[in-house]
C-alpha cells in the first residue's frame, strides 16, 4: 500500500509518496487548482493503484483537493497539523520545510490510518456548516451592535429600559430609528444620531439572523432524530450536523469524543492514576455539547440524578 502525504497551502500543494516500508519514492509540488489536483493524481498513479492519502488541512486549504480525490473514490484521511508537528520534532532530521511536512503526514498516515477520521464527499451537512457559521458571525455582530446601543442609551437616559426592555424587537427598532433628544447639548445630539445610525445597521443584521435560522431549520429536517435529545433544538441539530459532517467520518464513539475534546486525558504516574480535562479538540463542538449538558442539568431528571450520583 502506497501512502501519499500532502502539505496543503493557499496557492501551492506539496506531496510526497512512500511505500510500505516508509521509503520515499518521490515528491511533487504544484498549484492549488483544479488542474493541479489532476496533475497530482496522475503523478501518483504512475507509482501504482493501491494508494491512501493524508492531507494536512483537509477542511481548510486542502479541502478542494480532498473532495476531488474522494469523488474519484480515493481513500483520504484528515490529518491534524499538531500530530505531524509532534512527529517532526521526533524525526531524525530536524527542520521544517514543505517537503518534510508532507513526509511527516505520509509517515503518520502509514502508521495510524485505521484510527484516523476519513474524508467523505460533501453532502447537506456542508451546507448546514456554511449556514450555521454565517449565522454565528451575524449574531455576534448583532450582539455587538446591541451592546453599543445600550452604552449610548445609558448615557442619554439611564432609565431608558423602563420604556425599551429589549433592543431587538421591531417596535424598539422603529423607535430607535427616529430617536431624538429634546433640547439636549451638542454632545447629546450626536449621541442620538449615533443611536439612529447603529439601529440602521442592527435591523438588517437581525433580519439576516432570522432568515438564516429559517434556512437552517428547513435543512435540519433530515437530522430530526437529534432533536429527540433533551437540549437539542432544530438550530442545535443543524449546528451539530454541520460540524460533524457525513456520518461515516468517525469510526467509533471514542474518535468522536476525542474530536470534541470531551474525552479526559490520562495523566497518571507511578501508582497514581488520574485524568485531566481535555482542552483540545474542536472547541466549537465542545461548546455546543457543553450547552446541551447545562440544559439537561436544568430540565432532564436523568441528568440531574446522574450528576448527584457521581458527585455523591
Amino acid at each position: 500500500m502506497l501512502t501519499v502525504g500532502v502539505d496543503a497551502h493557499k496557492r501551492v500543494h506539496v506531496a510526497l509518496i512512500i511505500d510500505e516500508t516508509g521509503r520515499e519514492l518521490g515528491h511533487w509540488r504544484g498549484p492549488n487548482s483544479g488542474r493541479g489536483w489532476c496533475d497530482l493524481q496522475e503523478w501518483v498513479l504512475g507509482f501504482g493503484d493501491a494508494t491512501q492519502w493524508g492531507i494536512e488541512g483537509s477542511w481548510g486549504y486542502g479541502r478542494g483537493l480532498a473532495q476531488h480525490l474522494v469523488e474519484a473514490h480515493e481513500t483520504v484521511y484528515e490529518v491534524n497539523p499538531k500530530w505531524t508537528a509532534a512527529g517532526r520534532r521526533r524525526a531524525r532530521r530536524p527542520g521544517k520545510t514543505d517537503r518534510l511536512d508532507a513526509r511527516a503526514v505520509a509517515l503518520f498516515v502509514r502508521q495510524e490510518a485505521p484510527g484516523l477520521p476519513s474524508v467523505s464527499v460533501d453532502d447537506g451537512s456542508s451546507i448546514l456548516d456554511l449556514l450555521t457559521t454565517a449565522r454565528a458571525s451575524v449574531l455576534a455582530e448583532a450582539t455587538r451592535l446591541r451592546n453599543q446601543l445600550h452604552a449610548l442609551l445609558v448615557q442619554l437616559d439611564p432609565e431608558y429600559q423602563g420604556q425599551l426592555r429589549r433592543l431587538d424587537t421591531q417596535a424598539a427598532l422603529d423607535r430607535l430609528e427616529h430617536y431624538m433628544v429634546e433640547g439636549g447639548t451638542p454632545l447629546q445630539q450626536h449621541r442620538a444620531a449615533s443611536v439612529r445610525r447603529v439601529t440602521e445597521r442592527l435591523r438588517p443584521a437581525l433580519a439576516q439572523v432570522k432568515d438564516l435560522a429559517c434556512q437552517i431549520g428547513a435543512l435540519s429536517s433530515a437530522f430530526a432524530p437529534l432533536t429527540e435529545i433533551c437540549g437539542v433544538n432544530v438550530l442545535t441539530a443543524g449546528t451539530l450536523a454541520g460540524i460533524l459532517g457525513p456520518g461515516t467520518r468517525f469510526a467509533s464513539e471514542a474518535q468522536l469524543a476525542a474530536y470534541a475534546g470531551v474525552a479526559p486525558l490520562e495523566a497518571s504516574s507511578a501508582a497514581v492514576v488520574r485524568h485531566r480535562l481535555n482542552r483540545g479538540g474542536n472547541r466549537r463542538l465542545n461548546a455546543v455539547i457543553h450547552r446541551i449538558a447545562v440544559t439537561q442539568l436544568q430540565f432532564w431528571p436523568p441528568a440531574r440524578a446522574y450528576v448527584e450520583r457521581r458527585t455523591g
